[in-house]
């Protein structure tokens, strides 16, 4: 099987202004980049630029690292934010869990497919439930207990966040964790920890979605997978799918149905973040 093509990954947005385009891609045209994929929005309430753009590192006469020296200039230039990756780079991840199979059931399904591309460092659980599963994969995984009380769980927080950062993973996974994150760790892990949750957001956010979905008689539920934030449930959305439903669905017909939608849009989210699809701009995203 042939290696995927090298290539460096710009993502870039800035005030919205004349001439954004070609002062990018004279730029790389100068440096002899090939462009193999392009993509570009502006949005109108901001006026804020977005692009991502992705070139043949081949094509280039100079590393990933001087290619960020160099187009720190016309980032300054644009008054924008840039990040730019090597997809020869491959991404780390650590995967969060309590006792919901599903959806690590199918990520480590898509890992051993290849059909991931990715280095599950370590999945993490608060309960021992996942672990059998987890190291039939040859991942590793560990316990960290979540007593009730706050001065245990503060605890299990600084273990949790200890065990994570020693990876410095691309994504933490939430992979029906059920643990609501503390701000601190949130806002270490802005833009990286990624959830998914078991509606379609804004609609019945916390606990018990289905159960919320049934008294209300819903026609349609869904799922969301976001960055989380401070605010429960309400960080950038990624991705959201739904399913149908009707009156004749109890309350575990919507759970068994939500779970091959809660699966679907997990894996999406996770690729296109980790491909670096995702641009976040306050509370919103541009997805390319």
């Amino acid at each position: 099987m042939s290696l995927p093509e090298r290539r460096y990954v710009i993502t870039f947005g800035c005030p919205d202004r004349t001439g954004i385009v070609a002062r990018i891609a004279s730029f790389l045209a100068e440096a002899g980049g090939w462009i193999v994929e392009a993509a570009y929005h502006t949005d109108p309430d901001t006026n804020w630029f977005f692009t991502r753009q992705e070139v043949r590192a081949d094509s280039l006469p100079f590393d990933v690292g001087e290619l960020r020296r160099r187009f720190a200039h016309v980032q300054r230039e644009l008054d924008g934010q840039a990040r730019i990756i090597d997809t020869a780079e491959r991404r780390r991840v650590v995967i969060l869990v309590s006792r919901e199979a599903h959806c690590l059931y199918d990520l480590l399904g898509r890992v051993a497919s290849g059909e991931l591309d990715v280095d599950v460092r370590a999945v993490i659980g608060n309960h021992l439930d996942l672990a059998p599963i987890t190291r039939a994969h040859g991942i590793p995984f560990h316990h960290v207990p979540f007593p009730k009380d706050s001065e245990g769980k503060a605890a299990a927080f600084t273990e949790l966040r200890k065990m994570v950062d020693e990876h410095d993973p691309h994504a933490i996974v939430l992979a029906r964790f059920m643990q609501i994150l503390p701000a601190e760790l949130c806002e270490v892990w802005a833009g990286r920890a990624l959830n998914i949750h078991h509606s379609f957001l804004p609609s019945f956010v916390g606990a018990r979605p289905y159960h919320q979905a049934y008294t209300r008689g819903v026609k349609l539920i869904g799922a969301t997978c976001h960055y989380v934030t401070a605010e429960l449930d309400a960080g950038p959305i990624i991705e959201q799918d739904v399913i149908r439903v009707d009156h004749s669905d109890s309350v575990p017909d919507m759970v068994r149905k939500g779970r091959d939608i809660e699966k679907v849009v997990l894996a999406r989210g996770l690729r296109w973040h980790l491909e670096d699809r995702v641009l976040v701009h306050g509370n919103r995203t541009v997805v390319f």
